[in-house]
């Protein structure tokens, strides 16, 4: 995050970029179906994180044709009410470059390693193409979405409860 006006600007610390998200992450962020927040509060480089996702109920499907019900079925995600847990662990270069960010609970998707649970940045845009302003928030907002794109919304997921 940079602060200031007419050219100038601020670069704002890592571990203060890191409390404003921390402080962020425990109020809670938007419907409630994301959540982040720190693994240990001793740890004073803020290093690892746990976030938890809730499965898109349906995707976004905006045809006139997706009224009927035939079609909103087509429209639903493997993911729905699922939770997922993701492990998010900030180098000391965050926010500069993205954290390595991994799931915990098994999922099928096409950004994610099915060995080891990797979000691979080269397969998920948001890290591929990392900005500073990025934040874990958006990375797990923007995870969330992915769940519900079409080539992830029908893809056959682990049994629920299974870890990487």
């Amino acid at each position: 995050m940079t602060l200031g006006s007419g050219g100038s600007s601020v670069v704002v610390p890592r571990n203060f970029r890191l409390l404003e998200e921390l402080e962020r992450g425990e109020k809670g962020i938007g419907d409630g179906t994301v959540s982040y927040g720190m693994d240990d509060g001793d740890d004073i480089y803020m290093r690892s994180w746990t976030g938890t996702v809730i499965g898109p109920h349906n995707a976004s499907c905006w045809s006139y044709n997706c009224v009927l019900s035939l079609l909103l079925f087509l429209c639903q995600t493997v993911h729905e009410g699922r939770i997922y847990q993701l492990k998010l662990f900030c180098d000391k270069d965050y926010p500069e470059k993205p954290p390595s960010v991994r799931f915990h609970s098994r999922i099928n998707m096409t950004c994610v390693n099915h060995e080891t649970g990797v979000v691979e940045p080269k397969k998920f845009g948001l890290l591929a193409n990392w900005q500073r302003e990025y934040t874990m928030e958006d990375i797990l907002t923007q995870l969330k979405k992915e769940m519900a794109a079409p080539h992830n919304r029908k893809l056959v997921q682990p049994p629920e409860g299974t870890y990487f």
